[in-house]
């Protein structure tokens, strides 16, 4: 079964008889074997984020982290871009607002892009055209970022007066801190090679060749265990830059020793001493 979302740019719409729920105006959801498409549907403005965009993400986000039949979510963007940021008109409403408006929105975008983050399930960026600013950082946030050679990227907010301050975070955890200084302070354009070359993009596909590319990495996904996919996730946040010591050496034994005696772990033990699938698969071999 596949469910879409129209958006507010077109208008809803309902394709072989599917119902579009009034929801959403920003998005466009297809799901399909246990595949969450999300596409961010502002194409007149390059998919920039305004408060109902961040309100709709966020929201969208958390259903489908809660829900069991989705395994994995591909974010991507309508028209020419990816996501180009933030949406300068709604960024000239905002110096409008009251410190404690301007906090609660900022805040609002800063939750979007933590609930990307941590979403218990694997999020891949398909990735065209420009991702600038706010875009960026969602790259930043996906466990996975495909794109294409003509892509472009940019953290531009220093142009603009501005800091990139909520997507930072999940920036200098992508690419580092030596290269952030650089592309945080000059606010300059990057290729996609160097994307590439920082680690903010995995692999760089031709644009012919990208869904097919988004398609493969699914397969791979979807023959892995989702709890034990939700747990590499947790076991990376509580790892990364820390020290080896007792701590976290009992903590990785307290982890495995969990999930190996879980359901999930006998039952994936079992299906490959026994050469047969796993339950949990939906497609593939």
């Amino acid at each position: 079964m596949t469910k879409r979302i129209g958006s507010s740019e077109r208008g809803p719409r309902s394709r072989g008889g599917d119902e579009v729920p009034a929801a959403y105006t920003t998005l466009e959801l297809h799901t399909h074997d246990g595949v969450a498409k999300v596409l961010l549907n502002r194409p007149g403005v390059h998919n920039a984020f305004n408060a109902t965009l961040i309100a709709e993400f966020t929201a969208l986000l958390r259903k489908l982290d809660a829900d069991v039949n989705v395994r994995a979510v591909v974010l991507a963007g309508a028209g020419t871009s990816f996501c180009a940021g933030a949406d300068l008109t709604w960024m000239q409403q905002m110096a409008t607002f009251s410190p404690k408006e301007n906090l609660a929105d900022a805040g609002a975008l800063a939750a979007m892009l933590s609930t990307l983050d941590l979403l218990s399930k694997p999020t891949i960026a398909r990735v065209h055209g420009a991702a600038f600013g706010g875009g960026a950082g969602l790259v930043a946030c996906c466990d996975v970022a495909i794109g294409t050679p003509e892509a472009s990227f940019a953290f531009s907010e220093a142009r603009l007066g501005l800091i990139p301050a909520t997507i930072g975070p999940y920036v200098v955890a992508a690419i580092g801190a030596r290269a952030a200084r650089r592309y945080f302070l000059t606010a300059e354009r990057f290729s996609a090679a160097e994307a590439y070359r920082l680690g903010l993009l995995h692999e760089l596909v031709p644009t012919p060749e990208l869904d097919a590319k988004v398609s493969e990495l699914l397969d791979a996904l979807l023959r892995a265990g989702p709890h034990a996919q939700a747990e590499c996730k947790l076991l990376l946040r509580a790892i990364v830059n820390r020290p080896v010591d007792a701590r976290v050496v009992a903590d990785t034994a307290r982890r495995i020793a969990r999930v190996r005696a879980s359901p999930e772990g006998r039952e994936g033990v079992a299906a490959f001493l026994a050469k047969r699938k796993a339950a949990w698969m939906l497609r593939g071999d």
